[in-house]
């Protein structure tokens, strides 16, 4: 029997040798290669924090002692110690263990979070929720160096510094995020890494110090007082010494030893103290490439080399066909420039940047700096597309309206992940941004039915000079083959598309809902209902000819839009239509009112009736009941 068959919780991991240890973080490594490669996931990170994952669980005492991990990229190992091995094969699986880290799912899981930086202000709110109740117990937050080029951050940094409480943060410091990091943070980071020098010199005056008897103790205050002074020569750890922070580092993250050694030694002081492990991400696998590729993969892979054991044969991705769009519209005008917050692959920019690297901004994991940042770009006649993850997007939505909209900048949103996204779950869903997107004046909001129609509203997001334009779009392949941007003429603003006439009902369908919607409008032809489909390609501003023509041929609309009912389109449709004609009934399919759980991408679409029988059974149950309350 294995190690690691042999841990059900942390505790068991206390009765190891150091020896053992390393063994079992060995065990663990293989495991999570072999268990990934069958059901994908963000392996990289969870590699790299094997070993000091190992060495929490082993100091401190979870989960009476808490441990907060930033986004949950780095769970995985934390997630195999704290009872979950044997369900490891249905991570990001429909009703299996989350892809993050989860509060109802563990009571080792003392936050959950999809989205980076939050870790140090929800362990800090945890520690002060702890001394206000007169609790004694540990709090830890682990967090990425790439999430060091979040604001948020450094908020969380200077409150917990300030406040001098019993906390712990160990940085995890692997020089990447998802890409490699960025900016000034990331050289600061790295000359701490060069730069040993400061922690010998300060263990050899302290071991002196102390060492030193009563009568020259005074001796013992200038050295220190000395060694302080020249504490900014010697090493940039300073910054979270200034912060408050007791420093500690830079430390092996893959040496067990010192691990244990130095969280012993941190863990029974009570002021904020900061631990600097050296990771590297994705380690063991494969030997040698560490990069963005491995940061999450595919299920299917082989474990050896991460390549896919089949090739796909799906056209290519939204993705890819964005990516491949603005390079192409790049070469056209030299006004373009891409921004993007740390995923220069995820939202397709790299391929930009291979062409145009002076015009490609990755500004890291900040995604309200990439919009105001863009919308300073905007002022001085230069046009900034902000390719940004829909639901990372939430996080910017002050910088939108007070930066962007306010001063009717023309910033183009490309919103990647919009809708249902499958396996990532909850905090990746990009179900709000229609409705937090409609609620803003002077914004633009679009949805293509395929790609070719995605790069038809860039060209024209591209012409519009008078405010914002977004366009969203899934993580899906696109349903066409898309021919070059050259070919592609821009979509007129603020017009729709009538793709099928029929006298019963019209739907009105945003999209990714276009295609499934004509193939429902057929399903119910059979039925002897009748559909009318429209492409609504402009959420806003609408097609108010076409509408008025719809609302005078029929009596029944249903919209249907891959996004929250609560205020999205639909919504927005009702009130229109309510004042075009009140006889007009109207009913909205969409997502409901509820966080929709992770699963493959369509099957979530089967789950909230968003396929075409899905459609056709909304139709079917409209025209049965004339229930057509909405």
């Amino acid at each position: 029997m294995s190690i690691l068959d042999r841990i059900d919780t942390p505790a068991d991991i206390k009765t190891l040798t150091r020896e053992q240890l390393r063994t079992l973080a060995a065990e663990i490594r293989a495991a999570l290669i072999d268990s990934c490669s069958r059901t994908g996931g963000h392996i990289g990170a969870g590699l790299g924090v094997v070993e000091l994952t190992v060495a929490l669980h082993y100091v401190l005492d979870t989960p009476h002692d808490q441990i907060v991990w930033d986004v949950g990229h780095q769970g995985y190992p934390h997630k195999m110690l704290t009872g979950r091995k044997d369900r490891f094969e249905t991570l990001r699986q429909e009703a299996g263990i989350s892809g993050f880290l989860k509060r109802d799912e563990s009571p080792y899981d003392a936050f959950g979070a999809g989205h980076a930086a939050t870790a140090i202000s929800a362990a800090l709110g945890i520690a002060t929720a702890r001394d206000l109740r007169g609790e004694d117990f540990r709090v830890a937050a682990v967090v990425g160096d790439g999430a060091l080029t979040s604001g948020l951050a450094y908020e969380g940094l200077n409150n917990a510094g300030a406040s001098d409480r019993d906390i712990i943060v160990v940085l995890n410091d692997n020089e990447m995020s998802i890409a490699p990091n960025v900016g000034a943070i990331s050289r600061y980071l790295g000359s701490i890494q060069r730069n040993p020098i400061y922690n010998r010199v300060r263990g050899a005056i302290g071991f002196v110090v102390d060492e030193l008897p009563g009568p020259l103790s005074a001796i013992g205050t200038i050295v220190r007082r000395w060694e302080e002074s020249m504490k900014s020569f010697l090493t940039p750890g300073v910054l979270f010494e200034e912060l408050g922070f007791r420093y500690f580092g830079p430390i092996d993250g893959h040496d067990i030893n010192v691990l244990v050694d130095t969280l012993q030694a941190v863990q029974g002081m009570r002021t904020p103290r900061l631990v600097h492990v050296i990771t590297q991400k994705g380690k063991g696998f494969p030997a040698g490439d560490h990069s963005e590729k491995w940061h999450a993969l595919p299920p299917g892979h082989d474990p050896a080399t991460g390549k896919q054991r089949r090739a796909s044969t799906a056209n290519p991705t939204y993705t890819a066909v964005f990516g491949k769009g603005l390079t192409e519209l790049g070469a056209e005008r030299k006004d373009i420039v891409a921004v993007t917050a740390a995923m220069p692959a995820g939202t397709g920019t790299s391929v930009f940047a291979k062409s145009f690297p002076s015009r490609h901004f990755d500004v890291g994991i900040a995604e309200g700096h990439a919009v105001t940042f863009a919308a300073g770009l905007a002022t001085r006649g230069v046009r900034p597309v902000c390719a940004i993850y829909s639901t990372f997007l939430q996080r910017a939505y002050d910088n939108l309206i007070h930066d962007v909209a306010i001063q009717h900048l023309p910033v183009i949103f490309c919103m990647d992940r919009a809708g249902l996204v499958g396996e990532d779950g909850p905090t990746h869903m990009g179900l709000y941004d229609i409705a937090y997107l409609l609620a803003v004046p002077g914004m633009v909001v679009t949805a293509p039915k395929n790609g070719t129609e995605m790069i038809a509203l860039l060209r024209a997001a591209l012409d519009h000079t008078k405010g914002p334009f977004s366009i969203r779009y899934p993580r899906d392949a696109a349903p066409d083959a898309v021919p070059p941007a050259t070919g592609i003429h821009a979509a007129p603003l603020g017009t729709w598309e009538v793709l099928r006439q029929g006298g019963d009902y019209a739907i009105l369908a945003t999209g990714t809902m276009v295609l499934p919607a004509l193939a429902a409008a057929e399903q119910v032809a059979v039925d002897g209902i009748e559909c009318t489909v429209v492409n609504c390609r402009y959420l806003k501003p609408y097609d108010e000819v076409t509408l008025t023509a719809i609302v005078a041929q029929h009596k029944r609309v249903l919209v249907v839009e891959e996004g929250t009912v609560i205020n999205g389109f639909g919504a927005f449709m009702s009130t229109v239509i309510e004042r075009l004609d009140p006889a007009v009934r109207v009913a909205v399919h969409g997502v409901p009112d509820r966080f929709i759980e992770q699963a493959p991408r369509q099957r979530q679409l089967e789950l909230v009736g968003l396929d075409a029988p899905g459609i056709a059974r909304r139709i079917r149950a409209l025209h049965e009941t004339e229930a057509f309350t909405g």
